[in-house]
Formats: C-alpha cells, structure tokens, sequence
C-alpha cells in the first residue's frame, strides 16, 4: 500500500554534508540529533551519523540518548538537557555523558554515589543554559567525586559573524576553561560552535563542533551566509504527498475555511493530503507544491489533514498524483527556506516539525 504522504530521507546526501563538516572543523564532529534528528528520525539517522564518521552524537534529552544506546549507537552520546530529577543511574549505565548546568543536578548526583560522565556547561551570554550565579559556588565545591570530561557553551550570534557579542562569549569561555584550570580541572573536552561557527569562526573550534541543521543539508541563516548551494550542503529531507483530489473549478470560487481566497479564474484546484497535524504550517500565504515542472500555490488556509493548491487552468494532474512539498530546489521546487519563508519561521522548524504520521523513507539517494 503506497500512503498517502512521506519524506524521503537522502542517505548519500547526509554523508556528503558530514563529510563536508569535519573537513570545515579540522577537529571532532558532534552531529546533534535532538528532537527526532531534526524530523529526520532519531535512530536512522543516529546510526548513520555513527558510519558516516560522526564522532559524537548530542541530543537533548536523556530517553534520546538512551534509545541511541539500545539500538546499536556505540560512539559516545552527549545529553545536555537533563534537569534534577533525571535518571542519572540509566545514564551511568549506558555510558551517556550528561550536560551539568547547576548545582542542583551535582547534588543529586553525589547523593547517588555514581560517576556518570560530565560536561559543565556555561551561560557566556545567551543567558539561556549554563551556570551563571552559581559559577563561584561551583568553584569552591568538591569535583573530585565527578569524572568531568567536557566544558562547553552556545553561541548565540555565530550566524551574524561581525557581531561583537561573539568575540566575547569566546573570551568569556576561554576565561570559565583558565577558572577551571587553576581548581586542577582540565577537561579534555571543549567545545562551542554550532554549524554556523563551524564555517565561520575557526577560532572556536576547540575540542570539538557540534553541527546540528547544517548537517541536514540547511542554512543556518540564509540572509548572512547564503542557501545550502552556496554553502555545498546537500538538503536531506525531500516531502511528498499525493493529490487526494483534482477538479476545475469556476472564477469566484471561495476556497477554505473563512473564505479567506477566491480563484480569480476558471482554474483546476488540487487537494494535498496533508493539513498542520502533519507539521505543515497553517499561516503559509505563498508556499505550495512542485508537480509536472511547475509550482502550484496554496489557496485559503491549511487544514488539519489536507491544503488546497492552484495547478493551474491547463494542469492535467489527476487525483493520486504525487506532488513535492519541498526538496533540495535543484528542479524548481519550494525548499524549506521558502516554506520557512513565507509562515514566518526558520528552516529548523519547518522540518523539524513534520509529525509521526508521515513516515520517512531511507534511501541512498533521493535526489
């Protein structure tokens, strides 16, 4: 049974793109695999970013981890959003390194009497996660019950790459490794840059990147540093899904909920089964579908399962066509960058949010 919608998930592309990545670095790659690789399917992906020679995955969440672990992933994963309360013995046992950003988290752990691995992480000026006010505290306590393998922090401007703020959160991190270092701490282990440092901040490389989006073939801000093109990445998720319906309609016709768009002319209207419970963003005004050589634009609003998009008053679709939604723009496509475009939002989101009733194709090569 053929169904009804899929993304296709570029095996080959997503090794080019790592490959790409510590060729930038010159040091340790983490492929950030958070939230589902980024829609693109945490365990495949995991283990793809494994044998194509990631050195480290990151996620956020320890259950993340944890699945990695227990579907085969050996190299070491790194989870950096584990709040008191977490299961730290499950992390011990499966070899997990956790991000510590409070003394809370420390506490807990020296009550366990475990020694999971650590990574201190430190707020330079995102002002987000990271110790801050409890960084002298954390000085002055005892470490030597921990095994602290890594210090890090997070830019949060390294798109921008003439903005001052990131010289001085890499000042400021150089400042908490040196605090560190004359406690005795020396933690093998630093890291800061995200993909977008990975391409324009060598200075920042330290130990190790940690490439999320630009792994999967995306930008990290297209306006300062240009398409996946012009950065060679190769997008990996190509969206699909079939025309449930095609009919003509006449010039006049109100179209979606509100009756918010009205066809100008007698035209074929076709109706794409998939709506926002599927991730696809319910405020797109100029975004649509690729089908037989031409972009059809969305008319009236989004559904929950299904959109409505103008073919044409010549198309010759017909119901249970596919349609691309978005792909790499090599045939004249939308990509994510368009569809992120006009709903207001980031290429991060547009394929992150692609929800589980879409199932992802693995293949060599889709493109």
């Amino acid at each position: 049974m053929e169904h009804r919608a899929e993304a296709r998930i570029d095996i080959q592309a997503f090794t080019s793109n790592i490959s790409l990545l510590k060729e930038k670095a010159g040091v340790n790659l983490l492929a950030v695999v958070k939230a589902d690789a980024y829609g693109h399917g945490l365990i495949e992906i995991g283990l793809a970013a494994q044998n194509s020679g990631a050195d480290w995955l990151g996620v956020a969440l320890l259950e993340e981890a944890v699945a990695l672990r227990t579907h085969g992933v050996s190299i070491p994963i790194l989870a950096w959003l584990v709040p008191p309360g977490s299961d730290f013995r499950s992390a011990a046992k499966h070899d997990i390194d956790i991000a510590v950003a409070s003394l809370a988290v420390l506490d807990e752990i020296r009550l366990l009497e475990i020694k999971p691995r650590i990574h201190i992480e430190v707020d330079t000026g995102m002002t987000r996660g990271g110790f801050l006010d409890e960084w002298h505290e954390l000085l002055e306590s005892d470490l030597t019950p921990f095994e602290i393998i890594g210090i890090f922090s997070h830019f949060a401007r390294a798109d921008e790459p003439l903005e001052k703020q990131n010289l001085d959160q890499l000042n400021l991190f150089q400042g908490k490794v040196r605090e560190l270092s004359d406690i005795g701490i020396n933690p093998p282990i630093k890291h800061l840059s995200n993909s977008a440092a990975t391409f324009l901040n060598h200075t920042a490389a330290f130990d190790m990147v940690r490439t999320g989006i630009a792994m999967y073939g995306l930008t990290p801000e297209i306006v300062e540093m240009g398409t996946s093109k012009d950065l060679s990445l190769k997008p990996v998720m190509q969206l699909r899904a079939k025309l449930h319906l095609v009919k003509k309609v006449p010039a006049g016709s109100s179209v979606g909920y509100g009756a918010t768009a009205t066809t100008e002319r007698d035209t074929t209207l076709g109706v794409v089964a998939m709506g926002y419970a599927d991730g696809i963003p319910r405020i797109s005004t100029a975004a649509g579908v690729f089908i037989d050589g031409n972009r059809a634009p969305i008319m009236g609003r989004v559904s929950m399962d299904q959109f409505v998009v103008d073919l044409g008053p010549e198309s010759t679709a017909k119901s249970g066509d596919w349609v691309v939604i978005f792909g790499d723009g090599s045939r004249g496509e939308y990509t994510a960058d368009d569809w992120a475009s006009t709903s207001l939002s980031i290429n991060y989101e547009i394929v992150t949010r692609i929800g589980p009733r879409v199932p992802r194709i693995y293949a060599p090569h889709v493109y």
